[in-house]
């Protein structure tokens, strides 16, 4: 009986997405794509990769990352100028940022209602709307 190699699934999603399944892509898909559905930012993907012993540059994880969102494994989730988080959940949803945490949660894309959108400027469509609820702490009075 043929035993399916380990990770063979990440492979098949890599090459299947046009990726060639290079060691370090396979070992930051892993990573990212293991716990279910995540946020990360490409720091904490980086520190979390040289924890498990995965020697990659910052720069590899950049690009990496960048290149997992261009082929649709991923989408990006700019909250500032400057500031991405990547999300493995490329489905159809929206976000609350937590900015006291930096953290990001999702929202079920049907629990927003957009009523209408401006057209979009000549020459463009709109392909995506993304919407970041940003939310603090409560103050007790």
């Amino acid at each position: 009986m043929l035993q399916a190699r380990p990770y063979s699934h990440l492979i098949e999603q890599l090459k299947s997405a046009g990726l060639r399944p290079t060691k370090q892509r396979l070992a930051l898909a892993r990573l990212l794509f293991a716990q279910g559905d995540r946020h990360t930012t490409a720091e904490q993907l980086h520190c979390q990769a040289m924890d498990a012993g995965v020697g990659v540059s910052l720069a590899t994880v950049y690009n990496t990352l960048h290149q997992f969102t261009t082929a649709g494994l991923l989408r990006e989730v700019m909250v500032d100028p400057g500031r991405s988080y990547f999300d493995t959940n490329t489905s159809d949803h929206h976000h609350f940022f937590i900015e006291e945490r930096g953290e990001l949660k999702d929202i079920p894309g049907a629990a927003i209602e957009i009523a209408k959108l401006p057209e979009a400027p000549d020459g463009t469509t709109v392909r995506q709307v993304d919407i970041i609820i940003r939310v603090g702490q409560s103050k007790s009075a």
